[in-house]
């Protein structure tokens, strides 16, 4: 069976991170081994949490798994808590990734124009720098933009959200994704949830060529979703579909989860009922 280092953090609830990736990846047939960067009671949009960082812990953790003589079939990087971690990461790739491993980076900054309280410039070069290893990365918009120029170059653009209209959107992340391509010489670039006219795009570019999936929109953002998301992804090209078939299949597994939890009015920080669905990565993926 192959198998999946995912390194992300904890959360006891939220249906994100790695509770999100242990299932989709193991859905698929893939062995899912999870290294943890954190340990939270819950994500953090909810009003309070217990978070235990764990950087001071992931290098020895990383050690016993060299003594295993692990060789991961994939490596996917979520969740950074600091710039650190992210140092720690690099010394993974070095020490566990063969030629043949793919590497999927998830690079978490920002989302909707906004950036997060990890965000800072020391952040962004390490994230550049890791980004560098990757066969596949999957940034949102915001994630993308500040990849390919940084935190004005980001705000100029996505400052103005709300008036550019969805076609807007779908041409700055078609020239991001190409940017990213030349900037990166990463093979694949996916740029996730873009929305237009009521639909959610999914670009999946690489150095020959582009194509964008969509999906009805339904409701807002969920916790979680760019997660499982991801997971598909990285499971579903370790067995050896390629990114556009892992996007289409990802597109039909989390799009009903979605429009049940906008139909019950799921708060999004409980994310989406995905378990039920969970067959179709089975059969997809066969």
């Amino acid at each position: 069976m192959k198998k999946i280092a995912v390194i992300n953090d904890l959360s006891g609830m939220g249906k994100c991170s790695l509770t999100a990736a242990l299932p989709v990846i193991s859905a698929i047939g893939v062995q899912c081994c999870p290294f943890p960067t954190a340990v939270l009671s819950n994500q953090t949009g909810y009003e309070s949490y217990f978070y235990d960082d764990f950087t001071d812990k992931m290098s020895a953790y990383a050690a016993e798994w060299k003594k295993r003589g692990f060789r991961p079939d994939g490596i996917y990087t979520g969740f950074m808590g600091n710039q650190h971690q992210i140092d720690v990461v690099e010394h993974f790739l070095t020490d566990f990734a063969k030629e043949q491993t793919m590497i999927l980076v998830d690079p978490v900054m920002g989302d909707s124009g906004k950036i997060y309280g990890i965000y800072t410039d020391a952040f962004l070069a390490r994230m550049k720098r890791l980004v560098r290893r990757a066969h596949i990365i999957t940034p949102n918009l915001t994630e993308a933009m500040l990849l390919a120029g940084g935190r004005e170059h980001m705000e100029k653009w996505l400052g103005r959200l709300p008036e550019d209209s969805g076609q807007d959107l779908i041409r700055i992340a078609q020239e991001t994704a190409e940017t990213l391509i030349r900037q990166y010489e990463i093979p694949t670039v996916v740029i996730t949830g873009v929305t237009a006219d009521g639909k959610v795009g999914n670009l999946i570019q690489t150095s020959s060529g582009s194509e964008w999936v969509f999906s009805d929109r339904f409701g807002g953002s969920y916790s979680g979703t760019g997660d499982l998301f991801a997971s598909v992804l990285a499971a579903g090209m370790v067995k050896g579909f390629d990114p556009v078939f892992c996007v289409k299949a990802a597109v039909r597994f989390l799009g009903p989860a979605i429009r049940e939890a906008a139909e019950e009015k799921t708060d999004r920080n409980d994310g989406v009922c995905f378990e039920k669905y969970l067959y179709h990565l089975g059969r997809d993926f066969q």
